[in-house]
């Protein structure tokens, strides 16, 4: 079975404790934990943990800079960081997000359902990280479709270029409304019947044109978090 290594940190002993109890409960995480960040930022480094439950308010050094120099080591830089705080506030909800952490898990906490809230949050940040990478290659794919656009303007093997422009639209109109975005869904699912028109014999004028360049502007304004 694959296991999840969390590192929590948090300097009251009693929390710790608890929170060890809580997530013994789930046997896929194995825990490690400490009560200072800087003692965090070495076993970081050393351990490499899927995640970190990162108390906010610590003497020294509290969560927000703990957090920032995590992300200063290139060793500990994409190490997915909960926060736990009693300033469970939206305001302070979203400034915490704002730093970079994947979630926040309110104090007091209920002890039966802690590792269920962690998975929860896991699950959120994988798939964000999916929608972010889908958003990236979907801008690289976009520099090809702006060449084939290019090839057909100037008749360079007309046949092979609406065949990759059909083939990439096809593509985003199924797995664009997968990932949230349906207007690129519906332009790329629009452009893929326009290739078609084209490749039997059934063209419009300027359609085709007209519809890459929608779905360009559609993959232009796509943003992971929109």
């Amino acid at each position: 079975m694959t296991t999840i290594r969390i590192l929590h940190v948090d300097d009251e002993p009693d929390i710790r404790e608890v929170v060890e109890i809580s997530l013994s409960l789930d046997p896929i995480f194995v825990l490690q934990s400490c009560g200072l960040g800087q003692e965090a930022l070495t076993i970081a480094a050393e351990w490499l943990p899927d995640v970190i439950l990162l108390d906010v308010m610590m003497p020294v050094m509290d969560g927000p800079a703990t957090l920032a120099r995590l992300r200063e080591n290139p060793k500990t830089a994409d190490i997915r960081v909960i926060f736990m705080t009693a300033r469970a506030q939206t305001r302070e909800l979203d400034y915490f997000r704002s730093l970079g952490a994947v979630g926040v898990i309110a104090k007091p906490f209920d002890p039966m359902t802690l590792a269920g809230s962690v998975r929860c949050h896991l699950r959120a940040a994988g798939l964000a990280r999916l929608r972010e990478g889908f958003v990236r290659r979907m801008r690289g794919d976009a520099n090809n479709l702006a060449q084939f656009r290019t090839s057909l303007r100037n008749d360079e093997s007309p046949s092979s270029a609406l065949e990759q422009i059909k083939a990439f639209a096809h593509a985003l109109a199924g797995s664009g409304a997968i990932f949230g975005f349906q207007e690129v869904s519906q332009v790329a699912s629009k452009l893929e019947t326009t290739a078609i028109d084209q490749l039997t014999g059934n063209p419009t004028p300027g359609q085709l044109e007209r519809d890459i360049d929608a779905l360009l502007d559609c993959i232009e304004t796509a943003s992971p978090s929109s």
